[in-house]
């Protein structure tokens, strides 16, 4: 690459949980001879995913090209974060052929593609393409989409629920800007599942766009790099239910930060966990437990009561538990969070 040619960005965009950070981890296992560097948005304090992709950082993709930024997003701080920080990878030493951006969850990413036309950075960089990552088993369940069946079929049943949901408006506009749209954990969705999602995909995209099958973040990377769709030029093709406004805002959703005391019994607290997305509608749990006996710290990630945990590596100086909570801004009760997790 020279100097002149302007730097690829990859979004990748999805809803909490669909396999974001492991996809990431993938293509920096396979960079295909690039060097990578990796912009991380968390929603809350607690940079989990950062330093999952921190721990995996290798020669092409060192961990100082893995930069977190946490406490707001992206599209929502552009010239107090983003833009400086984009700046800052550009200006390494050694300068990456492709930037990868995680963005939260709950961002919207037509904000985002807009910031791409800032004098400071439009004629360095380009968006080469939109990736937003559904997770097929939760689209087909109807979880994610106005038009399911089972979601028409609660709304009728209850005059009180609104025909759009904060969460369905994230999804629409995540799909609306993707040029490639992956369903993920394909494995977990089946044949049936897979076809159910991709129908409610296809009903919501604004445009006819790939629409891609994987598990455990396992694709190709040359199908999702280096499409060239110079997204910042391409807006109008990409509607947003927010269209219009200045900026957005996430009062729609709140994010808690819980400290653990050390755990005896790791099942116990996956079924906390699964209590809290029955009883209390939790979204998304995150973070890392320390276990009694056990050298290396527990890294747990929940989307709803689906619970994964595995040991990462060994604690550092503070053996600190800690669990990021997001929910839906009614749904968060810190006390009623704090009894469940027995905090």
């Amino acid at each position: 690459m020279t100097d002149l040619a302007k730097i690829p960005v990859t979004v990748i965009t999805g809803f909490l949980g669909s396999g974001k950070t492991t996809l990431i981890r993938h293509l920096m296992q396979n960079p295909q001879g690039k060097r990578l560097a990796i912009l991380v948005n968390e929603f809350g304090t607690v940079g989990v995913d950062g330093d999952i992709l921190k721990s995996c950082a290798d020669e092409s993709c060192p961990a100082e090209n893995i930069v977190e930024l946490a406490n707001g997003c992206i599209c929502c701080t552009v010239a107090d974060d983003f833009i400086p920080t984009i700046e800052a990878l550009m200006a390494l030493p050694v300068r990456p052929d492709h930037i990868l951006i995680e963005t939260s969850g709950l961002a919207l990413p037509k904000p985002l593609l807009k910031a791409f036309d800032w004098p400071a950075i439009r004629s360095r960089i380009t968006v080469d393409g939109v990736i937003a990552l559904a997770d097929a088993e939760a689209v087909a369940a109807g979880r994610f989409a106005p038009d399911v069946a089972a979601v028409d079929a609660q709304r009728l049943a209850d005059d009180s629920l609104d025909h759009e949901t904060p969460l369905s408006e994230v999804f629409e506009d995540q799909l609306a800007c993707a040029d490639i749209v992956l369903m993920t954990k394909a494995d977990l969705a089946g044949d049936a599942g897979l076809a159910a999602a991709r129908k409610v995909i296809e009903a919501e995209s604004p445009r006819v766009i790939p629409i891609l099958s994987m598990s455990e973040g396992i694709i190709d990377p040359a199908l999702i790099l280096g499409l060239n769709a110079a997204a910042e030029d391409d807006l109008a093709a990409r509607p947003s239910h927010h269209d219009g406004h200045d900026d957005h805002e996430h009062d729609d959703f709140d994010t808690v930060v819980i400290d653990l005391p050390e755990i005896e019994d790791i099942d116990a607290l996956v079924a906390r966990i699964q209590r809290l997305a029955t009883e209390q509608n939790i979204l998304r749990v995150k973070g890392y437990v320390a276990v009694k006996g056990k050298p290396m710290r527990l890294l747990v990630q929940a989307v709803g009561a689906r619970v994964r945990h595995q040991f990462d590596k060994p604690w550092g100086a503070a053996r600190k538990g800690q669990l990021v909570v997001i929910a839906e801004h009614d749904h968060v009760d810190l006390a009623a969070i704090k009894a469940v997790l027995g905090a």
